[in-house]
């Protein structure tokens, strides 16, 4: 099975988390199968062999990124991308209902209410990804980081986890 992540991020929090939960996958299930792109580098529809899809972000404003807060991360000192966002790639997916996909998102451990894993869940199963579930948030230390002690370790063992989920729980169909 293939596990397709797609991850946004400005100040490489969010990437860093990606780039641990991918390294705890491949531990499992070997480094072939876990692919980490952009939104812009995904795939404008997921490949048949994707068995999960694992998409993070930044939380902005307690939600994904919008336009407006990529251009406020740029101005902070993020870096730029290409204004497209794991937003605006989830509303351009075509739907995969059986798909398994799970979220998750960089922010500050004390946010009130929101985060961006929270959105994308939403927007995902809006979309038609009934096999959508909310999953993690890493917390960081301030706008640009670092993340806090422990998170990319936690990330990884996030990682381990959703391969053991996977190796256990293989539907029909799936290698």
């Amino acid at each position: 099975m293939n596990i397709l992540i797609v991850v946004e991020s400005y100040f490489g929090n969010t990437l860093t988390v990606a780039q641990a939960v991918a390294a705890g996958l491949s531990e499992v299930l070997g480094a072939d199968s876990v692919t980490t792109v952009s939104p812009s580098e995904a795939p404008r529809e997921i490949p048949a062999g994707v068995g999960l899809l694992l998409v993070g972000a930044p939380t902005h404003d307690f939600a994904m990124p919008k336009e407006q807060t990529r251009r406020q991360a740029v101005e902070k000192g993020g870096t730029h991308g290409d204004g497209v966002g794991v937003r605006e790639w989830i509303e351009n997916l075509p739907p995969r209902p059986e798909l398994l996909v799970r979220t998750f998102d960089t922010s500050f451990e004390k946010m009130l209410s929101g985060s961006a894993a929270k959105s994308a869940y939403k927007l995902l199963r809006k979309r038609g990804f009934g096999g959508a579930e909310r999953g993690e948030s890493f917390h960081v230390a301030g706008r640009g980081g670092p993340l806090n002690e422990g998170e990319q370790r936690r990330a990884q063992e996030w990682g381990r986890q959703l391969a053991g989920t996977m190796t256990s729980t293989t539907r029909p169909g799936e290698q």
